[in-house]
């Protein structure tokens, strides 16, 4: 019994957290973090002029982590998407494609609005 809750222990930690996680920087210049609630989430290239401050990608997260990873560098917005689809790892011919599983990443930009020039 105690292995099992042990092997159980072990897999809700390895799967239940964020796999393949890559952060890009693009700014020198560092901005108070902020409250997650202030932080927009956008699933579209906002109207008003802004500037990227960095870049996410992780399987395993969702709009809400890339969300709390804006705040942290103080980006007014975060711009997600949802990136996937059904893989196949061997060759494909017409009506026998076999779709072993199903890849899903997400990716988001952080961004800070600017003045109207």
């Amino acid at each position: 019994m105690k292995t099992l809750l042990l092997s159980l222990l072990f897999s809700l930690l390895v799967f239940g957290c964020a796999q393949d996680v890559a952060n890009r920087y693009y700014l020198a210049e560092r901005y108070p973090e902020k409250s997650i609630e202030e932080v927009e989430i956008l699933y579209e290239k906002p109207s008003r002029p802004f500037i990227v401050i960095a870049d996410f990608q992780s399987r395993g997260e969702d709009a809400h982590d890339m969300r709390k990873k804006a705040a942290r560098i103080g980006a007014d917005a975060v711009i997600v998407s949802h990136l996937g689809g059904y893989v196949s790892t061997g060759e494909q011919w017409a009506k026998q494609q076999e779709h072993t599983s199903y890849y899903s990443r997400i990716a988001a930009t952080a961004i800070k609005y600017t003045k109207e020039k």
